[in-house]
């Protein structure tokens, strides 16, 4: 695997931490500004780990990264659902275009944050625990 520069690691880390604390303040009440501190932390910690590239040829490593692009993924969209369960940005356009509008919107969109979050930090987990031993296995 390619190791990051310093700088790269500032910003995964700092990612991290933005995305733990948009949840933390969301979970506490505090939507606006939690919403958008989660996404900006989704988004550079994603981009940072995709960064870490992997040059080997072992399949299981090439499938793991693919799970962990996957998870990389329900992370920033789970940053977008936060934001939009913050600014109902899209219950106008359900409410006005659907027969049962706001029914929809509860069934699609409220909440979906916090499912994504959990399948892409079990994700996360699973592909870091599995990436290092394949790595040591390789060794």
């Amino acid at each position: 695997m390619r190791q990051l520069t310093k700088l790269q690691s500032a910003i995964f880390m700092a990612g991290g931490l933005l995305m733990v604390v948009g949840a933390g303040m969301y979970v506490f009440g505090v939507h606006k500004p939690a919403a958008w501190i989660f996404t900006l932390g989704a988004i550079a910690f994603a981009a940072m780990q995709m960064q870490q590239q992997y040059d080997g040829r072992s399949f299981v490593i090439r499938r793991l990264r693919r799970i962990m692009t996957l998870a990389d993924i329900c992370f920033v969209v789970a940053g977008l659902l936060m934001i939009e369960n913050a600014y109902n940005f899209l219950l106008p356009t359900f409410i006005n275009h659907l027969h049962n509008g706001m029914n929809a919107y509860i069934i699609y969109i409220m909440g979906k944050w916090v499912v994504l979050l959990l399948v892409a930090a079990i994700l996360e987990v699973y592909t870091i625990h599995r990436i290092s031993s394949e790595l040591e296995k390789e060794k």
